[in-house]
């Protein structure tokens, strides 16, 4: 249900299951995170994941696996392992990455878009998170990527009320960092302008800033990072550049 290109340095990982709303089954959750790791292995300097232009995000977690957990209680642990093991993947991918949300997001769409980087949305943009209409819960690692975002409060409101929210209120909370009335040449601008700069910087940036998201103030092997950026051939490429631009 994975689609992958590549423009230049930008990959775009697109979610084609329209006959689900792009609801990721089981096996999707391991199928996300390699193709992410993939565009990244393939030289990628930014990765752009989205819908279908114009369409439905995702719909979240496929509720067809749904009826075997009154059974199978293993498939249980399996299924929050599968979620938390893709979404963590995806968080982890060395380089910049951008949740393109053109429209619904629902559920545990909600926990791919803020898996992500940034979030980008477009004005039929809708998020949802919507475990308590089902009577199940959120699994903890997403719950504190949404609260990291939006705050206790705003979290309680969205788990709790399971109600949706628009694109321009999801900027206003901080679940999105971008709206735009188009979102795709927005995305695409924000994309080409990371996709500009040094590749190792944005990895080292990227490390720092979930570093401090842990609320960690000093790293040693980030402090060895800087150090060796300030000799590394890139800088002194750039800087020869930058003196040569006329003034």
């Amino acid at each position: 249900m994975f689609e992958l290109s590549r423009d230049d340095a930008i990959a775009r990982l697109r979610m084609v299951r329209p006959e689900a709303r792009n609801a990721i089954p089981l096996q999707g959750w391991p199928a996300l995170a390699d193709k992410a790791e993939e565009a990244e292995r393939n030289g990628a300097v930014v990765l752009i994941l989205s819908g279908e232009p114009g369409g439905i995000f995702c719909a979240g977690a496929d509720l067809a696996s749904f009826d075997r957990f009154k059974q199978e209680t293993g498939a249980r642990a399996e299924f929050r392992q599968a979620i938390r093991n893709g979404l963590d993947r995806l968080r982890d991918l060395p380089i910049p990455t951008i949740a393109l949300v053109e429209g619904g997001s629902y559920g545990a769409g909600v926990a791919v878009a803020i898996a992500c980087d940034i979030r980008v949305a477009g004005p039929k943009a809708q998020f949802a998170t919507t475990p308590a209409k089902l009577g199940i819960s959120y699994p903890q690692e997403d719950v504190h990527r949404l609260v990291s975002l939006v705050g206790t409060g705003q979290a309680a409101r969205l788990l709790f009320g399971a109600r949706a929210v628009d694109g321009r209120e999801a900027e206003q909370i901080g679940l999105v960092e971008l709206f735009s009335e188009d979102a795709p040449q927005a995305a695409e601008a924000l994309a080409r302008s990371i996709a500009g700069n040094e590749l190792q910087s944005l990895k080292t940036l990227k490390r720092s800033i979930r570093l401090a998201s842990r609320n960690i103030l000093q790293d040693d092997e980030q402090d060895r990072a800087f150090d060796d950026l300030l000799g590394s051939d890139a800088l002194f490429n750039r800087l020869a550049a930058h003196r040569k631009r006329p003034r």
